[in-house]
């Protein structure tokens, strides 16, 4: 049996107008340059250069034999969220997406197992939206680490959080939307620095807004990445806990209590990175991940977790495969 990736990204290979079908301003637009090569713009500007493995399930599927993936989680790409739009707009843009994601898995249902997006600006709309998308056909959702300055503890993604976990849905938190400055407008920090802040962040806002004091353990839940830079600073952000309770100590218990609440996929292409999250979290509590298609993720699918030689059989077989299975309710 092989390995189960739980972070994979698609991008279609063309999509409605927007500013036609969901209404007017500035939208992601494909420029085709090849059969194998497209731009996402944003209006003029050039977003990010996408292949067919972003669409072609063929390709895609030649790609996990190479590296022995049985499995892929396909999810979206964050551009794509649209949590600066209205809710209504989001819906729109929502319910493209993911059914274009589910004729992009429909030729290996059994391997490419389609995420989807919510407009989670809107928890009600995400709820039904959610619920619409696993009628259809879809295993779970991916969201945003925070939709503006509301983080995960924002009381309409609580709500959002506890309709998945009563509903028996997965949910897989990604970075997006990392801050810009001229400091980290260089040499891609935002992806080198901003994604691991970012979900530290957010994980830090579950457990001291209470999230996971309020939301039942049925919640499956993991962040991409893994878990950004929390892991490597949970004693610093233990020690805080302890000594200024005043400010910090909100949660009911400790954050050392609440490892077990979330998981955290592998790219971190250290063994030591790795070590890191296996000794602090539980391997039973990491994923892999490979954030494939894109040029930051890791090929072949996996690597980090063969060149762990502090892993024993059952704890790479549980990070590969039994995991994920735990995690999609497999």
């Amino acid at each position: 049996m092989g390995t189960i990736d739980v972070h994979t990204h698609f991008v279609p290979s063309s999509w409605p107008d927007l500013s036609t079908q969901v209404g007017p301003g500035l939208w992601p637009t494909l420029r085709v340059d090849s059969e194998r090569e497209a731009m996402i713009m944003l209006g003029d500007t050039e977003f990010r250069r996408v292949g067919d493995d972003c669409w072609d399930a063929s390709v895609r599927l030649a790609d996990m034999d190479a590296d022995g993936v049985e499995m892929q989680v396909v999810s979206p790409t964050p551009l794509f969220f649209s949590y600066d739009k209205s809710g209504a707009e989001a819906v729109k843009v929502a319910r493209i997406f993911n059914d274009l994601a589910l004729e992009i898995c429909a030729p290996a249902p059994d391997r490419m197992i389609p995420f989807a997006q919510v407009p989670l600006q809107d928890p009600d709309a995400a709820c039904a939206e959610a619920d619409r998308a696993i009628a259809s056909g879809h295993a779970g959702v991916e969201i945003g680490n925070h939709v503006g300055d509301r983080d995960l503890d924002d009381e309409g993604m609580v709500m959002f959080l506890q309709h998945c976990a009563d509903s028996g849905i997965p949910v897989f938190v990604h970075p997006w939307d990392m801050p810009g400055s001229p400091r980290l407008d260089r040499w891609m920090a935002r992806w080198l620095t901003g994604m691991p802040a970012e979900t530290h962040l957010s994980i830090i806002a579950m457990i001291l807004g209470g999230v996971f004091d309020r939301v039942p353990p049925t919640l499956r839940l993991a962040f991409a990445h893994g878990g950004g830079s929390f892991a490597f600073w949970l004693g610093r952000f233990e020690n805080a806990w302890q000594q200024r309770p005043d400010l910090i100590g909100v949660s009911e218990r400790p954050p050392s209590a609440y490892l077990d609440r979330f998981s955290v996929d592998s790219v971190v292409f250290d063994p030591v990175a790795l070590r890191v999250l296996v000794e602090t979290l539980g391997a039973s509590q990491v994923m892999v991940g490979s954030d494939y298609p894109y040029p930051l993720g890791e090929r072949p699918v996996g690597s980090v977790v063969d060149r762990a030689d502090f892993l024993d059989d059952a704890q790479k077989s549980a990070i590969r495969r039994d995991n994920a299975l735990r995690f999609l309710g497999r």
